[in-house]
């Protein structure tokens, strides 16, 4: 933030109303038309900011920090009635308003008061986060009754839910993008240009002052973003094809490709990590944008030793076992967690396959065709124990890309991952410069495990009374709507103990209501609603078209494989639900080790004899 160190004009009561229109408004559009107001007044120095507040964030997803306050710790700092009040409403939010509205004296304030700016809030906010050590809590609640004291009712309600971690706003990143489009053109056609600054610099209070600062169409898109080491840039994503053949086909469709070839990588079953490398400091990243550095000491030390210049890698990191040979996710998913990181680093170690290179020496590599990115990573990497480069092979056939798929399954990959030797690095994008192929599929069956939102549960019957949970509600984003559509209610697959699991990882996030943003039909209604935040991996013999889900599609015996470690909007959209549906009912390629000839052949309505 520029200029006057956030002295902006915006008063917090100013925002907190528009907090509330949010609330109230269920329509993406309308939400999009108040953000882009709200944008519209906030001036350049305080825009930054207030992109964090409406989120509920003091800083970027990948460095906000914790606010470390409790329910129990925000009853005593309110102090008063707050305990009773909070008793019938079950919302400290509202508890705080009515405490400040209906009760006489109660944290007194003139006026004046309500003219409190917001970035004086976003400064006592980042005090009460800072608050640590002995005595910590006792300070937070201080702060917080300071804080109570110069505000109003409908601001203190706003507050009080940013620090607890509870303000809901109803919308993603992609919305307040198209909000960002629109104070400038009146609409949303900026939006694919601010998208793009969004892809390579992931963090919306960056981007909001960037375009609040231009102002000019023009000037976004002339504007030349590159990679910088410590904000995470969004990872580029692979397309799927059903069989071999039709990857060769869609990588290698001249002779002069083919002779040339493409890239048949591992594809892992790990945890996705960038990494930024820069002497004396290395951060690691996940796909959600978190910094996790701190959970993986190993991976550390091992790129502050094996990597020989600054940059930032692409990369997956996995759990092996004494000979080499790649474990199950389970396995790795262990060494996520807050506590105990030494020891489980000594009992579950990690090696990190590096697979490609987004800037190094502080040059953008995203522009640069995958062959000349690799060519850099051989030179970027000493070999060594812990940072090593995925296993790689240049095909120049099906028959030989088969060849390294069987291989690659025999070491215990998902499969592999075929790139275009001439492709750039599509940052935030899914396109067909790589194509995963996982297992060969038969005509009916689903071509890749589904990633999706669970968005409600029902409560346990017979021998599930006791989990207190016995089916689970889930769906996948349309992007065009924001809305989330319903695919499927999920009741088997799941061992005692993953019933468990789920029912305590979704504990803190059922609300009372279904948030606007679901699109659920009356036959595919909840027991409980959950907040749109777990992401699910599921596996289904087939879709089909269904009227009863609000997508269109249904899933057929759908499974649960995992809890994936992404962000709902990273699920499968409802885009990538109908290639899906498409590829399975495509016409069965006889074998995909078929030459491409062949199935030009087939194509073109040539028959077999």
């Amino acid at each position: 933030m520029k200029g006057r160190g956030y002295n902006g004009n915006m008063t917090f009561r100013k925002l907190a109303e528009y907090l509330g229109e949010l609330e109230k408004t269920p329509s993406r559009l309308e939400m999009t038309r108040v953000l882009a107001k709200l944008f519209s007044e906030a001036d350049a120095d305080e825009v930054k900011i207030v992109a964090y507040m409406i989120q509920g964030m003091l800083g970027p997803k990948y460095n906000n920090p914790d606010m470390g306050v409790a329910e129990k710790q925000m009853v005593k700092a309110l102090g008063g009635e707050a305990g009773e009040i909070f008793g019938k409403t079950g919302d400290l939010g509202i508890t705080v308003e009515q405490l400040k509205s209906q009760i006489p004296n109660y944290k007194s304030q003139s006026n004046s008061n309500k003219q409190i700016s917001t970035s004086k809030v976003y400064k006592k906010l980042q005090e009460i986060a800072k608050a640590s050590g002995l005595g910590s809590q006792e300070k937070k609640q201080q702060l917080i009754g300071e804080l109570m004291e110069q505000l109003d009712p409908v601001g203190a309600k706003y507050a009080v839910k940013m620090i607890l971690g509870k303000l809901r706003g109803g919308f993603s990143d992609m919305t307040i993008l198209d909000a960002l489009s629109w104070i400038i053109t009146g609409d949303k056609s900026l939006r694919a240009e601010i998208e793009r600054i969004y892809n390579v610099r992931a963090d919306l209070g960056e981007v909001a002052e960037i375009v609040k600062e231009k102002q000019s169409d023009e000037a976004i898109k002339r504007l030349s973003v590159t990679p910088i080491i410590g904000t995470p840039v969004l990872v580029a994503r692979a397309e799927r094809e059903k069989t071999l053949a039709l990857i060769w086909e869609r990588n290698c469709p001249t002779s002069l490709e083919a002779t040339k070839g493409t890239a048949a990588e591992h594809k892992l079953d790990g945890l996705r990590i960038q990494a930024h490398v820069k002497k004396g400091e290395v951060k690691l990243f996940s796909r959600g944008l978190e910094n996790v550095t701190v959970m993986y000491p190993d991976i550390v030390e091992g790129l502050e030793k094996q990597v020989k210049e600054e940059c930032i890698l692409d990369g997956e990191m996995i759990a092996v076992d004494e000979k080499g040979r790649y474990l199950p996710f389970q396995e790795t998913v262990q060494r996520k967690r807050k506590y105990s990181i030494k020891e489980m680093a000594v009992q579950v170690p990690l090696k990190y396959y590096v697979f490609d290179v987004l800037t190094a020496g502080g040059e953008s590599y995203l522009d640069k065709p995958n062959e000349e990115r690799w060519k850099k990573l051989e030179k970027l990497v000493n070999p060594g124990d812990v940072v090593r480069l995925i296993p790689r092979k240049i095909v120049n056939s099906v028959e030989e890309m088969e060849k390294f798929f069987k291989e690659a399954m025999a070491e215990g990959t998902e499969g592999i991952v075929v790139k275009k030797l001439d492709g750039k690095y599509r940052s935030g994008s899914r396109d067909f410069g790589w194509i995963k192929y996982k297992k060969s599929y038969d005509e009916t069956g689903v071509a890749d495990t589904i990633d999706a939102v669970v968005m409600g549960y029902d409560a346990g019957q017979g021998k599930r009374t006791v989990f207190g949970i016995g089916g689970f509600l889930i769906g996948v984003p349309d992007e065009k709507t924001g809305k989330l559509l319903t695919i499927a209610k999920v009741g088997t697959g799941l061992t005692d103990q993953e019933w468990k699991d789920l029912r305590f990882k979704i504990a803190d996030s059922r609300i009372k209501e279904k948030p606007e943003i679901y699109e659920v039909s009356k036959q595919m209604n909840c027991d409980f609603w959950v907040e749109p935040k777990m992401v699910v991996e599921i596996k289904a013999d087939e879709i089909t078209k269904s009227p009863m889900h609000s997508s269109g599609y249904a899933l057929r015996f759908p499974r649960l494989v995992s809890f994936r470690e992404k962000k709902p909007e990273e699920a499968t959209s409802i885009i990538e639900m109908k290639r899906l549906f498409e590829i399975q009912r495509s016409p069965p390629h006889l074998t995909s080790s078929l030459p491409v000839l062949f199935v030009h052949g087939l194509k073109s309505g040539l028959r077999r004899v």
